[in-house]
């Protein structure tokens, strides 16, 4: 398998193929790589954080997961100098084979691609979930789309699709919505996710 290097950015939070996650960087190991990736049009890596702090402490260790999901920088803002907003989207999955800090800090890893998500229609017996994302949507209306926590284009016959936007949503242990990242079956991602909005009442008959 092809190995390739990307920076990693260890945070609290998973990110999922065609996810939003907008950030405010301000440290200067991040504050250079997003430079870099922004002109270079290069992605970046976000693992999630296992142990230490998203915020370098001359104490802190940082242990992260060996899976993670490509970002690349959508838009970005510089409102004062040492700071700058970006809005990052989602891209492939991958496996970490090897990671290394460097003196400043930041982690640079060699990764594997994972497989993009079959294209599986949603079954029948499933379909309260989609149904339950729409009604999630509409109540949006009110809201700038700019501002909704899922982008275009929607899938919502789309098992993998369907069960990534949920498990944005839910507050879910981070733990768990690792693992159903690396998932590799979207439809058995599907099913665990209907039974988890199944159990909180939000499938309607």
């Amino acid at each position: 398998m092809t190995h390739i290097p990307i920076p990693l950015f260890p945070l609290g939070t998973v990110l999922y193929p065609e996810g939003v996650l907008p950030l405010q960087i301000f440290e200067v190991r991040y504050l250079d790589m997003i430079h870099k990736c922004i002109a270079e049009g290069m992605p970046f890596g976000v693992v999630m954080l296992i142990e230490g702090r998203e915020v370098r402490t001359p104490a802190s260790i940082e242990k992260f997961s060996d899976g993670g999901t490509l970002a690349s920088v959508a838009a970005s803002h510089a409102p004062s100098p040492g700071l700058i907003q970006v809005v990052c989207r989602g891209g492939a999955r991958f496996k970490v084979v090897s990671s290394q800090r460097r003196p400043n800090g930041l982690w640079v890893g060699q990764v594997e691609l994972v497989a993009a998500d079959l294209r599986v229609k949603i079954p029948s017996e499933l379909r309260g979930a989609a149904d339950a994302l729409e009604r999630v949507l509409e109540s949006l209306n009110d809201v700038p789309e700019e501002r909704w926590p899922v982008k275009r284009p929607f899938r919502f016959d789309d098992c993998g699709w369907v069960a990534n936007r949920w498990c944005e949503l839910l507050p879910l242990p981070l733990s768990q919505k690792h693992g159903m990242l690396m998932l590799d079956n979207p439809l058995i991602r599907l099913e665990l996710m209907h039974d988890l909005l199944d159990e909180h009442g939000l499938i309607t008959s």
